[in-house]
């Protein structure tokens, strides 16, 4: 993985929470220090991209060679600047035309070109990286380390980067969801699973200092309905399932004849009830295969999961287990808000 190339904020001072914040204000101070994804590194290019975050709008661009990320207001008159355009190293505001560097200072004014530059017309950037093709920002700086996805450039490994998909409910729901092994039989009958092999076989899950890691052994075949048949019969499927709080998980699937599928689960917190999530995907097989059939078969378990998250009640994931009432099958989900608890979250972590 790259080092993260880190732009400090240039105004003094903490980011504020936006106004009309659909957080818990101590919830959203612990979430703002965390990264999190925000767009594909490919789709910020000649012109300047808008994007929320704990509902705060961003503007993304390129600039010396790096993306850099703001907030999407122009100090001078508080127009977005993700309706402007960049102007070989700076971004172009679309109302007066002022121009801002990578630093995030004015560098000029087209009113008057030989005037003096306020040093208030500086913007608040954030700490921005590049990692597994999307974009991470961190509103609080960014002091925290990025959680590692290793097969992303481990050599032999295809990387592929499916459409990102947009879920009304918590990150929480989602990569709860993302981890829970009973759901395959109901929810992903159509894509993978069969209705008819519902047991979850007793699994381990270990405790980290960052979340959890989960294995799980069972003869569910993780291969698409039209190529069950490549699955030999009677084979053992294994799934490791690593989460690094707040909503970076990782599952690593071990196909047979020494097959490895890696997924990436990154849940955005848009909003408190709006996630975009991105699922960047290595995998050491099927290199020659189309990828448009990778793209949809993804869409589809995703979308099945999305129709099911989108109704859960209560809408945020009840830290505390008390709220609902867990069964055996449940260890890396209950393990998941042990861990969510312990950096802080509170029992109704939004609002």
């Amino acid at each position: 993985m790259s080092e993260p190339q880190v732009v400090a904020l240039t105004r003094a001072g903490s980011p504020v929470m936006p106004r009309n914040c659909t957080f818990d204000s101590r919830d959203w101070e612990i979430l703002h220090r965390y990264w999190h994804p925000v767009a594909f590194a490919h789709d910020v290019s000649d012109k300047p991209l808008g994007v929320t975050l704990l509902d705060e709008p961003l503007v993304l661009f390129r600039s010396e060679g790096r993306i850099v990320a703001a907030r999407d207001v122009c100090p001078h008159r508080g127009a977005p600047l993700s309706r402007g355009w960049v102007n070989g190293a700076n971004l172009v505001c679309p109302y007066h035309g002022l121009e801002y560097g990578a630093n995030g200072k004015c560098s000029f004014i087209p009113s008057q070109p030989e005037g003096p530059i306020p040093e208030r017309l500086c913007l608040t950037t954030y700490a921005t990286q590049e990692a597994y093709g999307l974009v991470w920002v961190s509103l609080g700086g960014g002091e925290l380390p990025l959680p590692e996805f290793p097969a992303w450039d481990t050599e032999g490994y295809q990387q592929i980067l499916p459409p990102s998909i947009d879920i009304h409910a918590s990150a929480g729901r989602q990569t709860e969801g993302f981890i829970d092994v009973a759901h395959f039989a109901w929810i992903h009958h159509d894509s993978f699973a069969e209705r008819r092999n519902p047991v979850v076989p007793q699994y381990s899950v270990e405790r980290r200092p960052s979340g959890l890691r989960a294995e799980y052994a069972s003869t569910v075949s993780n291969f698409p309905k039209s190529m069950q048949h490549r699955a030999p019969e009677g084979f053992l499927w294994r799934r490791v399932f690593e989460v690094d709080v707040p909503f970076f998980a990782r599952l690593t699937v071990h196909f047979p004849e020494n097959g490895r599928l890696a997924i990436l689960n990154a849940a955005s917190p848009v909003s408190a009830r709006l996630t975009r999530l991105f699922v960047p995907i290595a995998r050491n097989f099927d290199k020659d295969l189309p990828l448009d059939d990778v793209y949809a078969f993804n869409r589809q378990v995703f979308e099945e999961d999305r129709a099911i998250v989108e109704l859960q009640c209560p809408e945020e994931l009840p830290v505390d287990r008390s709220q609902e009432a867990p069964i055996l099958a449940d260890r890396s989900s209950g393990a998941y808000r042990r861990a969510l608890a312990e950096i802080g979250l509170g029992q109704r972590y939004v609002r």
